[in-house]
């Protein structure tokens, strides 16, 4: 299949066997055409011409993105790169943008699943921690959806002051807003003012970085909550490796776009798949990371559901700190 049919496609899965289908195609295009992966596959003594199905697909562990260029191209010209955050001393991640297109319509098509047009929405972001810093995926995303909103839309740094008279503005005129906020800032936030918000929707992005002492999914939701109403709050799930984002609408219980699926690996045994409401490694099938690595080992610990939702339950303890989605919740 070539390459812009299968793009397009992505973007057009309606069932299951539509996904089964694209991923293997995905594959072997990216088992043939990214030398990081290529040479991984053969480490594994793997012939991908023989797989058949998902479970035999070999996942790339992340740490990959550290030292080398994961790229399914063979351009050396790439739109954008995509740093992650880090703590000093630790290497970061780089993610090679060949098409910027592409994550465009990923996240677009994301947003709009979950919450609507874009353009109905004042979006505000408190994002300290990747404003601060060059090369963030996340602040690119929420800046085109700022771009995109055709209400009063913007980021706030240390204006907080600005950002609370927005959002009363926005209540008492009962505008539809979405507030993006790192989970430190979020806190600081609710330890300063007690607003309660009836039309905003709060979506926690992830992220202490040694700002707030660790605490449980359960007791952040419960003070953001007690500072900003009843509302549940919305959580994203994103990392820089990939090009596709997960939501959760609330109790840490996370949804996928139809081009995006979780499986979940034996924590002793990498390619051993657990059955549903099982602990383990999360593995991410990102298909829109089609000119990167779609199959990616991550070093997250989840459990998925039946329905396919998934929730996150923390980190791998040899692991290094990351940005994203950093709280330990209890099982």
């Amino acid at each position: 299949m070539k390459i812009n049919k299968l793009i397009n496609s992505i973007f057009s899965i309606s069932n299951g066997d539509e996904f089964f289908n694209l991923a293997l195609d995905i594959f072997k295009f990216q088992a043939a055409n990214n030398l990081v992966y290529k040479q991984y596959i053969e480490y594994l003594k793997i012939d991908y011409k023989k797989i058949d199905k998902l479970s035999d697909i070999p996942f790339l562990p992340i740490e990959f993105f550290k030292t080398k260029k994961v790229v399914s191209s063979k351009s050396d010209t790439f739109d954008k790169i995509f740093i992650s955050s880090g703590t000093t001393g630790v290497q970061q991640s780089k993610h090679y943008i060949v098409d910027i297109e592409i994550y465009k319509r990923s996240f677009i098509k994301t947003f709009e699943m979950f919450y609507g047009n874009p353009e109905n929405y004042s979006i505000l972001a408190l994002l300290p921690s990747y404003l601060e810093r060059e090369g963030s995926s996340l602040v690119y995303m929420v800046d085109f959806l700022i771009n995109m909103s055709k209400k009063k839309s913007g980021f706030y740094l240390n204006n907080l002051n600005e950002l609370i008279d927005q959002l009363k503005f926005n209540e008492h005129n009962n505008i539809k807003t979405i507030l993006f906020g790192v989970t430190f800032a979020l806190l600081d936030l609710s330890e300063k003012y007690n607003l309660k918000l009836r039309n905003t929707i709060i979506i926690e992005t992830g992220g202490m970085k040694g700002r707030h002492k660790e605490i449980t999914k359960d007791e952040l939701y419960t003070n953001l909550r007690d500072s900003f109403g009843d509302n549940e709050i919305h959580s994203e799930y994103g990392m820089t490796e990939l090009l596709s984002q997960s939501y959760s609408l609330g109790s840490n219980i996370f949804k996928t776009p139809e081009f995006m699926k979780i499986m979940i690996r034996d924590i002793y045994d990498p390619f051993h798949y657990l059955e549903n409401k099982q602990s383990g490694g999360i593995n991410i099938i990102d298909l829109s990371n089609i000119y990167s690595c779609s199959f990616i080992e991550t070093k997250d610990i989840g459990r998925k559901f039946e329905n396919g939702d998934f929730e996150v339950l923390g980190r791998f303890d040899n692991s290094e700190i990351r940005g994203c989605n950093l709280l330990v919740v209890n099982n």
